[in-house]
């Protein structure tokens, strides 16, 4: 992820650490107390997730989560979406749309 590369980059210019002297992406987290640029992401999302699973179902955002655009795609790799990342952590956590609807009903459990 190219975010994570430059936040890589910055924060090794914080601790002015230059090319002979490496140090691996773990140790880097640990000593800066950061988590992973695709975590922080990551979190924001089921965040807006959360927030917009709790609406009505006519609500336009609501809808988008669920709506299926007609017609052909274009050549070529898939651009990668907001819903197929949605799908790939909704497989990582071995859940399903319907449970995971049930349970950010409840707004302090999620």
């Amino acid at each position: 992820m190219k975010a994570q590369v430059f936040v890589n980059n910055c924060l090794r210019k914080i601790l002015n650490i230059h090319w002979p002297d490496t140090i691996s992406n773990s140790l880097l987290w640990e000593r800066t107390n950061q988590l992973p640029a695709e975590e922080e992401i990551r979190k924001g999302r089921w965040k807006w997730m959360g927030y917009t699973l709790r609406k009505s179902s006519n609500c336009i955002t609501r809808q988008a989560l669920t709506w299926n655009p007609e017609g052909r795609r274009k050549r070529g790799r898939p651009k990668n979406t907001l819903r197929r990342e949605i799908k790939e952590d909704i497989e990582r956590m071995n859940n399903n749309w319907k449970e995971l609807e049930r349970i950010a009903q409840d707004r302090v459990g999620w």
